[in-house]
């Protein structure tokens, strides 16, 4: 089996289990990014409707996977042509499960308002002023290190210019060996590592931004808001920083084999690389929202009164983009999905994020 095809397979999988598994990792008031009233969550068409996407997500996706995998055992291709089928797939996997999110997204707004959940709730919002003390996210400068050893790669390869190959590799296949080049100049010397250090920049601000935002309890059930807002904040920050510490260790092995192309020569260090930093990846983001899909399950309400929480759904488009201009923060819990999404109403946001995407890939276009 093919390296391509064993990535592949792999990030198939992944995006399977995750699509499958997310209705039930999302917070509990939240149904296919339809706010529900704690009083109703049990209702038997909302439960119907979880069940219904994950079979059909699970069952789907296997089967696309099993086809992909005997399609490519069976016939003689190219590591080219098994990755971008693969990408079909799980382009094709991903297409799926919004298409499905939207019918069921659709449907549950409807139930919500013929039955009218809200109607009679007074809407209630809830502040702790001592929540940002308990606050256990990472300190920003902590992701000055990974910044600090790209700046110290680019100077270390600046000053072994004269050993760069005339050829500067731009991109490397999951065997680990570079296929596409570009001609060596001091700027193309220190692309990658460049872009780079835009990425972590992103990252340390992404990273400000969240711990500025604002923490939303529940009216009815504030222990466990508190305890899933909580544990978001800081598993999110864990998880960033050790993405941007694993990006940062790839991608100072691609520059040092790019400038001492013996120094690795013989180990297997360049299968290990790309495999370890894609296998660690996934582990730690199945980790990330296990821990945090979990933590206000497990916590029963107390509802005192016909009580509810604020209503946001006018603010969220489709239940997946918020737009809200009242709302200071820049980035705000999903509705589906694990972690965060902009408020795209709050133009900090886009310059966070959009600014250094748009400079990397502008680069990668025009270098390659």
């Amino acid at each position: 089996m093919s390296v391509s095809l064993v990535i592949s397979a792999v990030i198939i999988l992944f995006l399977v289990i995750v699509q499958t598994v997310v209705p039930y990792l999302v917070k509990r008031t939240v149904v296919f990014g339809v706010t529900i009233p704690e009083q109703y969550l049990r209702d038997t068409k909302l439960t119907q409707y979880k069940k219904q996407y994950s079979i059909f997500t699970i069952v789907v996706g296997l089967i696309a996977l099993a086809a992909y995998i005997g399609w490519a055992a069976n016939n003689q291709l190219t590591e080219e042509q098994i990755i971008i089928v693969g990408t079909f797939i799980e382009f094709g996997i991903i297409i799926i499960s919004l298409s499905l999110y939207f019918y069921f997204h659709g449907k549950i707004k409807q139930l919500k308002q013929v039955n009218k959940w809200t109607e009679n709730l007074k809407q209630v919002k809830v502040t702790d002023l001592s929540i940002r003390s308990q606050d256990e996210m990472l300190p920003w400068f902590v992701f000055l290190l990974p910044m600090i050893i790209t700046i110290g790669l680019m100077i270390y390869t600046i000053m072994n210019y004269h050993l760069l190959p005339d050829l500067i590799p731009t991109h490397w296949g999951p065997t680990g060996e570079p296929d596409a080049f570009t001609a060596k100049t001091p700027f193309t010397a220190v692309q990658m590592p460049g872009m780079l250090l835009l990425m972590q920049i992103m990252f340390i601000f992404v990273h400000i931004g969240t711990k500025k935002s604002g923490i939303k309890l529940s009216a009815t059930n504030a222990l466990a808001s508190k305890r899933r807002q909580l544990g978001m904040r800081k598993y999110s920050s864990w998880l960033l920083f050790f993405v941007s510490f694993a990006v940062t260790i790839m991608f100072s092995y691609f520059q040092l084999s790019t400038i001492h192309p013996n120094l690795f020569e013989g180990t297997s260090l360049q299968l290990i690389i790309p495999f370890g930093f894609l296998a660690l990846v996934l582990i730690a983001t199945i980790i990330f929202s296990i821990k945090v899909g979990r933590s206000d399950k497990e916590i029963e309400p107390i509802i005192e009164g016909d009580i509810t929480d604020i209503d946001e759904d006018r603010y969220w488009k489709g239940g997946l983009w918020y737009f809200n201009k009242n709302d200071p923060s820049i980035f705000v819990e999903k509705r589906f999905g694990i972690g965060y999404t902009l408020n795209f109403a709050n133009p900090l946001g886009y310059l966070i994020v959009l600014v250094p995407l748009v400079i990397i890939l502008l680069v990668s276009f025009f270098l390659n």
